[in-house]
């Protein structure tokens, strides 16, 4: 599932206090599809060195500022790393599709017609500050989050009917349907508060009083927006269970913050922090050279990866009267010019991104097959004719940056969709109005990639601008959908599912907060999500997520960008990492250091 730190959750209809309940077959795991990996004797993940030390200290770098410590509200700007505060009820391996063993629960029991799950809390499990983890928590943290947290917690556990507390160790969810067959997964990922701690505070509102958790860490000091520091919890009750054995090695992690990435490059190079993970192909090609890479200082490494990539792109905000139609968005995807980009700034370092699903076997990138057919069949009439007949693929140029034929196609689209080329400006037919926008960044760097896209954009008679603010301000006007166009991404799994409603359902379109963006309201999208989510089997699920990214695709709702297929990273030679890696993810979690820091 995403690599947003965990799923997401919903509102229930109540909690019904300790009811008798018998278990049927409980398990130590749950696959989506097919068997589990690790069977119920294993003692760790293949990914992991059981035998790693513990103890030193690592610094990483964060961008932007911090006011909060409660990353589970749509208020504020929480700081990073607090998921290593909170412990979940199961731990997902990242070495399969999507299976997840337990962690708070020890057991994970399914009923035969996935009418609800049943898990049975480990009863070792603690607080950091040594009050037991019980199923009244678990309870407490599903109708908080559901209530009182953001709006993607309510979408994502919306088939959850009631919460059960069985007994003072067990807990079952009732489901509303039987057809949600992700759901028990994701309810493994809720994150456990303790209800001692929150009940007198105001949930809703940011606070930097230091949080109670029950995970491998907690917090140790901080500076307020400028760094954080957490520390290793020294009695941390599952630190020898198998989904934690070789992991959470480091004593101490400590995240500096700074304004800007080019300074923050700068900062790594003089030595103030210890690990990267480089996204720019500019800066891996120019800055990541000298003394210190030639000597041994810095590692720079490549790990090639079969994670899915999704979707980065400009994403068009539809709720903007100019980005309605869909062939105005379609005409404005000609201004980018991929190949030229990729060239001259890029060192041809990237791929073009063509699917939502990008890098997996969910992308549809072949011709249509007759499963899907049948599938989209029913809604033909609400559909482009483009999404039984062709392969979708963003525009394609020579790289030259001679791009006037591609502009004289957006030009036509724009004519039919009721636009005019008058006096060097693209005016509207009818009310004269004249076709601007505003780009709005929050790092700098994607300055020098708009930039080239505004001077097409400009021969269309575009007038196009670019607004760089600051995190905070970024991530307001997000919440508040107050943008005509951002650079974002959307994060895809192996394993599709929930989340799906999240991005793009037509249930949150206008929920501030929400991560739909796009503003999407379409209900044939809507119609595929729930196929997604009620996908049978693992073949079914990839003909019914190839299904719907033909219907994003075709209705242009952003400008898809580019993608890798490697991580690249660069660190300090104190680390020690396990000689196999997992498949979907670094693996820094499982790293150690193998000599003290200096």
């Amino acid at each position: 599932m995403p690599s947003y730190s965990l799923k997401k959750l919903i509102v229930v209809a109540g909690l019904v206090c300790y009811s008798s309940f018998t278990l049927a077959a409980p398990s130590h795991g749950i696959a989506m599809h097919g068997d589990l990996k690790y069977s119920s004797d294993f003692t760790h993940f293949d990914y992991t060195n059981p035998d790693a030390p513990k103890g030193g200290s690592v610094k990483q770098w964060a961008l932007g500022t911090f006011d909060s410590f409660n990353n589970f509200i749509i208020k504020g700007t929480p700081a990073d790393g607090l998921g290593l505060i909170y412990d979940t009820l199961t731990s997902q391996s990242t070495d399969e599709p999507f299976s997840e063993y337990g962690l708070i629960a020890k057991t994970i029991d399914v009923a035969d017609d996935n009418s609800s799950v049943t898990f049975v809390l480990n009863k070792n499990a603690k607080f950091s500050d040594g009050e037991p983890v019980t199923a009244n928590d678990v309870a407490f943290t599903f109708k908080t989050l559901t209530t009182e947290g953001s709006p993607v917690y309510r979408i994502y556990y919306g088939d959850v009917k009631d919460v059960v507390i069985v007994d003072e160790h067990t807990i079952r969810f009732e489901f509303k349907s039987t057809k949600n067959a992700e759901l028990p997964l994701i309810l493994g990922q809720l994150p456990v508060l303790p209800e001692h701690y929150w009940k007198d505070k105001d949930f809703n509102a940011p606070t930097l009083d230091k949080p109670v958790g029950s995970g491998p860490y907690m917090l140790d000091s901080y500076e307020a927006g400028r760094s954080i520091t957490y520390k290793r919890n020294p009695n941390y009750w599952g630190a020898d269970i198998p989904v934690n054995k070789g992991r959470y090695n480091f004593d101490f992690i400590t995240y500096d913050y700074y304004r800007d990435t080019t300074v923050s490059l700068e900062a790594f190079k003089a030595g103030e922090y210890d690990f990267r993970q480089e996204t720019s192909s500019k800066n891996w090609a120019t800055s990541y050279v000298g003394p210190m890479f030639d000597n041994g200082q810095i590692i720079k490494a490549e790990i090639p990866h079969s994670r899915p990539t999704g979707m980065q792109a400009f994403v068009f905000n539809t709720r903007r009267d100019i980005f309605s139609n869909p062939d105005v968005r379609k005409a404005l995807s000609y201004a980018f010019d991929f190949e030229w980009t990729n060239k001259n700034l890029f060192y041809s370092a990237y791929a073009r991104t063509n699917s939502y699903f990008s890098n997996s076997e969910m992308a549809a990138e072949q011709p249509i097959t007759p499963q899907e057919t049948a599938l989209l069949e029913p809604f033909k009439d609400q559909l482009p004719s483009e999404v039984f007949t062709d392969v979708y693929i963003a525009p394609v140029y020579d790289g030259s940056g001679n791009n006037r034929r591609e502009l004289r196609t957006a030009l036509r689209l724009l004519k039919s969709a009721g636009w005019e080329l008058k006096n060097g400006k693209l005016l509207n037919k009818e009310t004269g109005q004249a076709f601007t926008f505003e780009i709005l960044l929050v790092q700098k760097e994607f300055e020098r990639i708009v930039a080239p896209m505004l001077k097409n954009l400009k021969q269309m008679g575009i007038e196009a601008n670019i607004r760089i603010v600051d995190v905070s301000q970024y991530i307001n006007r997000l919440r508040d959908f107050d943008f005509d166009m951002v650079v974002s991404s959307f994060g895809q799994s192996s394993s599709p599912g929930n989340e799906q409603r999240e991005f793009w359902g037509s249930y949150n379109a206008d929920m501030k907060g929400s991560r739909n963006i796009i503003g999407i309201k379409n209900p044939v999208i809507d119609a595929l999500i729930e196929k997604i989510i009620e996908a049978p089997s693992r073949q079914e699920l990839v003909y019914r997520t190839r299904a719907l990214d033909r219907v994003l695709q075709w209705n242009y709702y952003v400008i898809p960008q580019f993608h890798s297929t490697s991580y690249r990273i660069a660190y300090k030679p104190f680390f020690g990492m396990p000689k196999t890696r997992p498949l979907y993810d670094i693996g820094f979690d499982t790293w150690w250091v193998k000599e003290p820091t200096k």
